[in-house]
């Protein structure tokens, strides 16, 4: 590690920094590693308002189903909301919302509290109660987090679902966790573009196996032209009008489940992700406060969507209960122009900025393109910490990122972190750690990472294996909804014993410093433009494609822009098509993709095979595709095991 590319925080960063100096750190770890419990029971004494303080701080006894601070009871939507009301913070901006079209709404923590309670009081008296399950299908507005405390009051468990999901995995996700209700918008805007919510809802309930749906409330966006269903939908401003401004929250024991969110495994069945109410708040208002250092004068940003783990974390949430001003934005990066995000940060005064490596990697290629939509046409002297999420971050996106969106002064927050983590697992803490570009650097205080080989015993540092966490944690998913089975073989496999959480992550530390760099998925699962999917599940809707496609296999490959782009290898029920007829055939089965999944999940290419390299046993060598993917002829390692090696060559002369 040459020291060339090692970046001390900077002075003024140390100076006031929660985590001062990497004493102050080292410190925390010590202090966690001595006494584990002792020192989870002081944070989340000191962050969060308890209604009956906890006794119990860790419960091992059923592991892997941990628990934490079980016989405490709160409220999440009591401690984001209400205390800070309480400490006198009414009217401080609690949200900056732009839209789409720049129009800016600010919201105080009285008001952001009122439009809780009102929403809360609408859905208690449509019946929803502790417990129930609510699914939120809206884009980034401030109704959407309204959404999602409103379900925190009453002690209803929320599920987002990510509005750019299609029509059948809503309806997949609404079926398995059991809703009641779907909370979601006429439209959204995107762009310019008016896109539909209600009318996917619609087409959602209608495949079937949704009917424990009673009502669908719909906030009024954009006024375009839906369906109704009588009895059952209901506009959102006619449900709260007339409520009560107050709702006494519903204490909960810290162990409720206070969400589900779901995500792509191997296999093809989204996993229900289920995360507590008491530990998932701590680490959330936790890691906010440390990783980023949040001050009571700070403007917040995180350019995540709230339909992802990102977005729940430190948007709706870790923000919120440190009594934060954010921003929430409707509309994407390049609309009206790629200098959408600069003008921002300009505008609003952002101090703390924290997005995807895909987003930046796409405005460099646009700032290169064009100096008017360059960072350096704006200024961004309000920024003092930058933040990366949702993938590791390539060097060279990292010092440009360094260089011309913090002016060489801000330090970069390089965060690794699941949905099943719930918050932040390795990353600087830009007022204690040296950076180095494309590494996490170091595990949060009081979170346990390792590498370990196959048989769970830890590897010599400089050496890669598989990254685990050695100890359960406040935050971390608790099980996947309705499959405890599931969980455990996802998370704790036997080959640990049962006793490490397996990340899914290959990982190597570097041999002087112990830093972590994420070396990518160890199972089938892709990582494009930071949203995780499974092989399978895309495998899976090719192949319900029943028409025309017999067989598929689908693999990643690096790209530069969204880090890896999907490659499908498609077997037809009829001759391998060619020219003009192959690209109508990729474009018909690109679509189908999206229709069924969502699409961001369209391959980027699709070849036609005859027929897929197979073992004997009738595995799928997908080694051998990702290798063919990334452009490697010559050097496939073993393929006696095959079937029909023959294939191999047929593939290879195909061109991707």
């Amino acid at each position: 590690m040459s020291s060339s590319h090692l970046y001390p925080p900077p002075e003024a960063a140390v100076k006031n920094a929660y985590v001062s100096g990497i004493e102050a750190y080292n410190k925390l770890c010590a202090e966690a590693e001595a006494d584990y419990e002792g020192f989870w029971a002081r944070q989340a004494r000191d962050l969060l308002s308890w209604k009956t303080p906890f006794t119990k701080v860790l419960d091992e006894s059923g592991a892997p189903f941990f628990k934490w601070f079980e016989d405490g009871t709160l409220n999440v939507s009591y401690n984001c909301l209400d205390r800070n009301v309480e400490r006198g913070l009414g009217d401080k901006t609690a949200i900056i919302f732009e839209a789409d079209d720049g129009k800016v709404t600010k919201v105080s923590y009285k008001q952001l509290l009122e439009q809780t309670c009102r929403l809360a009081n609408a859905l208690k008296a449509r019946g929803i109660k502790k417990g129930d399950r609510v699914v939120i299908y809206m884009s980034m507005s401030v109704e959407g987090v309204v959404a999602m405390q409103a379900c925190a009051r009453i002690g209803a468990t929320h599920s987002v679902v990510f509005g750019g999901f299609s029509a059948q995995s809503l309806r997949d996700r609404i079926e398995d966790a059991g809703a009641v209700a779907v909370i979601t918008a006429d439209e959204q805007l995107r762009g310019g573009k008016q896109l539909p919510l209600k009318a996917i809802v619609d087409e959602a309930l209608a495949l079937g196996g949704c009917d424990k749906i009673k009502n669908v409330i719909v906030y009024k966006r954009t006024g375009g032209n839906i369906a109704w269903t009588a009895g059952r939908d209901e506009w959102l401003h006619e449900a709260v009008a007339g409520q009560s401004a107050t709702c006494e929250p519903e204490w909960v024991g810290a162990e409720h489940p206070l969400f589900l969110l779901y995500t792509s495994g191997s296999t093809g069945k989204p996993k229900g992700v289920q995360h507590s109410t008491g530990g998932y708040l701590l680490h959330a208002a936790l890691s906010t406060k440390w990783t980023f250092d949040l001050k009571p004068d700070d403007i917040f940003w995180c350019t995540a969507d709230i339909g992802w783990v990102t977005g729940h974390t430190y948007i709706s949430y870790g923000p919120l209960a440190l009594g934060g001003t954010e921003i929430v934005f409707e509309g994407v990066p390049t609309y009206p122009d790629a200098g959408r995000f600069w003008k921002m940060i300009q505008d609003h005064k952002v101090t703390i900025f924290y997005t995807a490596p895909t987003a930046i990697r796409s405005l460099i290629k646009a700032a290169e393109a064009n100096a008017a939509v360059h960072p350096k046409s704006y200024d961004l002297k309000s920024l003092r910490i930058l933040g990366s999420v949702g993938e590791p971050i390539n060097p060279a996106a990292w010092e440009w990122y360094h260089q011309h969106v913090g002016g060489g002064r801000c330090p970069i927050v390089d965060t690794f972190w699941q949905t099943e983590t719930g918050g932040h697992m390795i990353t600087p803490l830009p007022g204690a750690t040296t950076l180095v570009p494309g590494s996490c650097t170091l595990p949060f205080p009081g979170i346990m990472a390792a590498v370990v080989d196959e048989t769970g015993k830890e590897v010599p540092w400089g050496q890669g294996g598989i990254l685990v966490v050695k100890r359960p944690w406040p935050s971390m998913i608790r099980t996947i909804w309705g499959d405890p089975e599931r969980f455990k073989k996802s998370y704790y496999p036997d080959d640990f014993k049962g006793k490490y959480y397996l990340a899914g992550d290959g990982a190597i530390r570097d041999e002087k410093t112990g830093y972590f760099t994420i070396t990518g998925r160890i199972d089938d699962v892709l990582n494009v433009s930071g949203h995780r999917m499974g092989t399978m599940e895309i495998e899976s809707a090719l192949v319900s494609c029943t028409d025309l496609v017999a067989e598929a296999a689908v693999v990643g490959r690096p790209d530069e822009t969204t880090g890896e782009a999907v490659c499908a290898f498609v077997v037809l029920k009829r001759p391998r098509p060619t020219g003009d007829e192959a690209k109508r055939i990729a474009k018909e089965l690109r679509d189908w993709v999206g229709k069924e999944i969502g699409p961001i999940a369209k391959p980027d290419k699709i070849q036609f095979v005859s027929g897929l390299p197979k073992t004997r046993s009738g595995k799928i060598m997908r080694r051998i595709l990702r290798k063919i993917a990334e452009g490697e002829t010559s050097n496939l390692g073993d393929t006696t095991t095959l079937l029909d090696p023959g294939v191999v060559d047929e593939i290879k002369n195909g061109k991707l």
